[in-house]
């Protein structure tokens, strides 16, 4: 395979974080050395969101796009023992640092890393309507906008999924990229879409919902994520709040 036709994998450490970066100084995934399962980035933590709707013990199949550090297919994996997990990544020196670099396992039976491109992934009709829930998180080395953003590329996201089933994505809010994405990903999933506040530099993650009409009321939201925060130790118990203060929504309920 020639790796050269792809951009370069170079990796950063600094106060006991390992970055890995694609040629430039924008980071694409980190992994803290003495926590290696846990997911280190607030934005890629909260793209596990989606255990705020799904119940991880009955959602039994997950889709990455956009491997990274593997952080997410790790923790994923780990969820639970029944659970199986997809990553498609286009660049092939990329799943080779996640493996060797960010200790990605890759031997189990419920993992399948596939080098593939994502946009071919998902408008395949092999692919659709599999997935419980989808991340997609696909950035160049500028790291200035998704790589993927047309409203092909996310209506292929939106028939991967299975009738209920959510999405996750990280978008990049200081970009021109990303009104479009927002309109594309509202287009398709026909505005059922929350958004989370900015973190770190400019990353917005946004949660679509395919499937029957939600109304929960925050208070039920809440305790929720002090339960996923308690079971998979991670830091969800004031997302329900930061939810609500982002998006237009009633002052008792989630409408969606």
């Amino acid at each position: 395979m020639n790796f050269s036709n792809y951009e370069p994998v170079t990796f950063s450490e600094l106060n006991g974080v390992r970055y890995l970066h694609l040629g430039t100084q924008w980071v694409q995934g980190a992994m803290r050395l003495n926590k290696p399962y846990l997911i280190e980035l607030e934005y890629a933590q909260q793209m596990m969101a989606w255990l705020l709707f799904l119940d991880a013990e009955m959602s039994t199949k997950t889709l990455q796009l956009g491997l990274g550090t593997g952080a997410l297919t790790q923790f994923t994996h780990r969820l639970n023992s029944g659970i199986t997990v997809e990553a498609v990544e286009l660049n092939p020196a990329v799943i080779v640092a996640a493996q060797t670099m960010f200790g990605l396992e890759t031997q189990s039976p419920r993992m399948n890393v596939i080098h593939a491109n994502a946009l071919d992934y998902v408008l395949s009709q092999n692919h659709h309507g599999l997935f419980d829930s989808l991340q997609v998180d696909i950035f160049n080395g500028e790291a200035s906008g998704p790589a993927l953003d047309s409203k092909e590329f996310y209506q292929g996201c939106f028939d991967t999924l299975k009738f209920p089933g959510v999405m996750t994505v990280n978008l990049f809010s200081r970009h021109p990229s990303f009104k479009k994405n927002i309109n594309h990903i509202c287009d398709v999933f026909d505005n059922r879409v929350l958004l989370f506040q900015e973190v770190h530099d400019c990353n917005v993650v946004a949660i679509a919902f395919k499937g029957p009409d939600l109304k929960v009321s925050w208070k039920e939201l809440a305790q929720r994520a002090q339960f996923v925060q308690s079971k998979y130790q991670l830091p969800t118990k004031k997302w329900a709040k930061h939810l609500q203060k982002s998006n237009v929504q009633s002052k008792d309920y989630l409408l969606i």
